[in-house]
């Protein structure tokens, strides 16, 4: 395994001071360094990893110096704009450091939202041009790597080094802000799928979300059938359960959503704000973190979403964090004309014996289309 501090040191000699992404599960020991040890002018948890490559940009254009800009390999995609269009050498040519977790890498066991995106991480970075490294869990390799990746740089172009599995030495995260609210937002989950009606149907976002909600349907001995988890595509599940709503505008709607999840994409909510119906219900489960990459910050705790929801259009809008008030808050939103935006603040974390679901997306899909047919 390669050390998160040696390699993060080296890129500081090489000349790249200037760190931006959003966390992944494969680089968390290296942004747990890089938070650890980097001011914030030197580091930005951005919303979105085409963010993090317009910052890098921003950084280059004032210092003449490449910056780093560390993704899952599911933020390619947001990130293909500004490296086509902004970056790359037929337009500005701004040279950018890389550091791309490889989930879903093929032959290595993985979730099934990962499989695709593991089969094209590599295709997709030659067909933009951008050469690139796999990592080696090697010291010696990898820093011979990290000096043919500055060399590439030096040119003005960008380079990718991305990260299998167990790359990097374990580092803990040290700067954490205490976080003391009194519900865990599987209770918080909890108290929602009690108030819901018998035709209402949930769409909860990727990661921790939709585990506690698949686990908690499990427990009741309820069925999933009246659920859709957004396995993946972080940050679109209020436009997947917008899409819902629309088409069905007899039936409620609840999108579970996260803090991470919502600042990515939060033009999203202008579009629900001016287009949902009064069967429209955004849940925001706000813990200021990244919760299901390694914790790492978000802004959530320190932004009014709900005050944002209101000014973007939603007819209702609070942010609670007791069960009381929140009890109080979703039988409100039960009969109210939406859309409605409920912010939950909770405590960071999950427990440890947590599962994951036991079917699978397809059988999802199918079960949630049947329910929803009649």
């Amino acid at each position: 395994m390669i050390s998160p501090v040696l390699f993060i040191q080296t890129l500081q000699v090489a000349g790249i001071n200037f760190f931006a992404g959003v966390p992944d599960s494969l680089l968390k020991s290296v942004c747990a360094y890089i938070t650890d040890h980097l001011d914030t002018n030197h580091h930005v948890i951005t919303a979105n990893e085409g963010a993090a490559v317009a910052l890098a940009a921003g950084h280059y254009l004032a210092t003449g110096q490449a910056g780093c800009v560390y993704m899952q390999n599911s933020g390619e995609g947001n990130a293909i704009n500004p490296l086509a269009s902004l970056t790359d050498g037929l337009v500005y040519g701004i040279p950018v450091l890389l550091l791309v977790g490889w989930r879903g890498q093929p032959g290595v066991h993985d979730e099934p939202q990962h499989a695709k995106q593991g089969q094209i991480t590599l295709p997709l970075l030659d067909v933009m041009g951008i050469d690139l490294a796999v990592l080696s869990d090697d010291n010696v390799t990898a820093i011979a790597q990290v000096a043919t990746a500055i060399e590439a740089l030096r040119r003005g172009e960008s380079y990718a080094l991305v990260v299998t599995k167990d790359c990097f030495e374990p580092y803990a995260l040290q700067q954490t802000t205490p976080n003391t609210l009194p519900m865990s937002r599987e209770e918080a989950i909890d108290a929602v799928l009690a108030q819901l009606g018998e035709r209402d149907v949930v769409v909860s976002t990727t990661g921790m979300t939709s585990r506690e909600l698949f686990e908690l349907r499990e427990g009741a001995n309820q069925g999933h059938e009246r659920d859709f988890l957004t396995v993946g595509s972080m940050g679109h599940a209020s436009q997947v359960a917008l899409g819902i709503a629309l088409a069905q505008p007899d039936r409620r709607v609840w999108c579970l959503d996260g803090d991470g999840a919502t600042l990515m994409h939060m033009g999203s909510l202008a579009i629900v704000g001016t287009r949902a119906g009064g069967n429209y219900v955004h849940v925001v489960f706000n813990n200021g973190a990244h919760d299901s990459v390694g914790g790492q910050p978000t802004v959530g705790l320190a932004v009014d979403l709900a005050s944002a929801a209101t000014a973007l259009g939603y007819k209702h809008t609070t942010c609670v964090a007791t069960r009381q008030d929140l009890d109080a808050a979703l039988q409100h939103a039960a009969n109210m004309q939406g859309p409605v935006m409920i912010e939950v603040r909770v405590r960071r974390g999950n427990r440890k014996d947590l599962g994951r679901p036991t079917t699978t997306p397809k059988q999802n899909k199918e079960a949630l289309m049947h329910f929803l047919a009649n």
